[in-house]
């Protein structure tokens, strides 16, 4: 790929004249790197400023390597990755124990110089190019008879030819210089392949946390509106039904029968509404907190549940709510295919941890991998990035033990 990159950059600059504005701003970009490099030369022509000068390097790698990506920037819209905000600055042992920070001062000792004395050699054939593209000119221009035209007689012509081709190929020379310049500060002055994979990881585990955010915070707008809303409205629908129900006496048998239905329809609905708030975010949780929630949890379950529950640590409300589903749905699995007498469910905080553990006394034999019950734990739990794991051998007893983070 950059080979491919730097084809393409040496192909058009050998079509660019001498005055394009590309060739000028590869020139200019360049060129503005040379003061970067002047500790350097301070150091490499004066023995007695090598060590101060490279200590004062070593020191600014930071400002030094902010320089050089302000220059990629402005100058040829190249956007380097600046180092992690967290990452210690402050004292030069903490900044020579990363190996970004090493990379910077090989850049700024090594490659920067010999990058400067190459623009160097590009700014003076620039130059020279122009000078000896010009000689036939202002040789043409000096009296007849003066010795400095004498001496160029013949050769001025050879000279102007040779500082047009020169000029011809300083595009070329230009882009050239331009494109290692890139290339070297986007290998030394950002992260390597490792760093900017694992700071990609860093960036979607945020992003997955906030879309979990994001997630359960419509889900408890979508419970309140059906709680304030729908709900509200079919309760006093069959409020409304069930005193036409008991004052009205006199209307026939049939429409009495149509009121019934209609009471009882009304009541079911209402039932399967706040089961399905319910399900989108338990009021009690939010009211209430995690352990009453739970204790709710345990009080509908089909069979005796003995719950411990001991938070030391706040938990985040994402991740009550994970915790909460999680419980449910467990004993339901428990209560279908389990044939267990009791559960008992323990909930701890340990070390920022949120801990989960469900243990049956059924048949056991649950295998995460060829049930979707499980699945669908392991999957819940790990949205907020904890995990899930089953020890069921056959005969039982079945424990589910989950860990989930207190904080996201």
């Amino acid at each position: 790929m950059p080979s491919t990159t730097l084809r393409r950059a040496l192909v058009r600059s050998l079509r660019r004249p001498p005055w394009s504005p590309e060739a000028w701003r590869d020139t200019r970009f360049i060129a503005a790197g040379l003061p970067l490099a002047l500790p350097v030369w301070l150091a490499v022509t004066e023995s007695k400023l090598l060590f101060p000068m490279t200590a004062l390097v070593l020191i600014c790698t930071r400002p030094l390597t902010a320089a050089q990506r302000g220059r990629l920037r402005a100058l040829r819209g190249v956007e380097v990755s600046p180092p992690r905000p967290g990452e210690p600055w402050a004292w030069l042992p903490g900044r020579l124990l990363l190996g970004l920070t090493w990379r910077q001062a090989v850049h700024h000792l090594l490659a920067g110089p010999l990058l400067a004395a190459g623009a160097l050699v590009v700014l003076y054939a620039w130059g020279a190019g122009v000078v000896m593209a010009s000689v036939y000119g202002w040789v043409w221009l000096m009296p007849v008879g003066s010795l400095l035209r004498s001496e160029l007689a013949g050769l001025d012509v050879v000279i102007t030819v040779a500082g047009v081709l020169l000029l011809a190929v300083m595009p070329w020379l230009a882009a050239l210089a331009a494109w290692l310049e890139v290339r070297t500060a986007q290998l030394l002055l950002g992260p390597n392949r490792a760093e900017a994979l694992e700071r990609r990881v860093e960036e979607i585990a945020e992003s997955r946390a906030g879309l979990v955010d994001v997630v359960d915070a419509e889900r408890r707008r979508i419970e309140r509106d059906l709680h304030d809303g729908a709900q509200q409205r079919l309760t006093s629908l069959a409020m409304n039904l069930g005193l036409a129900r008991r004052t009205l006496k006199d209307v026939p048998p049939e429409v009495m029968q149509v009121i019934v239905d209609a009471h009882e329809e009304a009541q079911a609905a209402i039932d399967e509404l706040r089961d399905l708030v319910r399900g989108l975010h338990p009021a009690v949780l939010e009211d209430r907190g995690l352990d009453a929630a739970l204790s709710g949890i345990a009080a509908r379950a089909p069979l005796p549940v003995r719950l411990d529950v001991h938070l030391a640590e706040p938990v985040a409300p994402t991740v009550e709510a994970v915790a909460y589903f999680t419980v449910s749905e467990a004993l339901t699995n428990v209560a279908k295919h389990a044939r267990a007498q009791r559960v008992d469910l323990s909930v701890r905080t340990v070390g920022g941890r949120l801990r989960l553990v469900i243990s049956d006394d059924g048949v056991g034999g649950a295998d995460a991998s060829r049930g979707t019950g499980l699945t669908g734990l392991r999957k819940r739990a790990a949205s907020v990035d904890g995990t899930l794991s089953v020890l069921s051998p056959l005969g039982g007893p079945t424990t589910i033990t989950v860990e989930l983070p207190c904080a996201l």
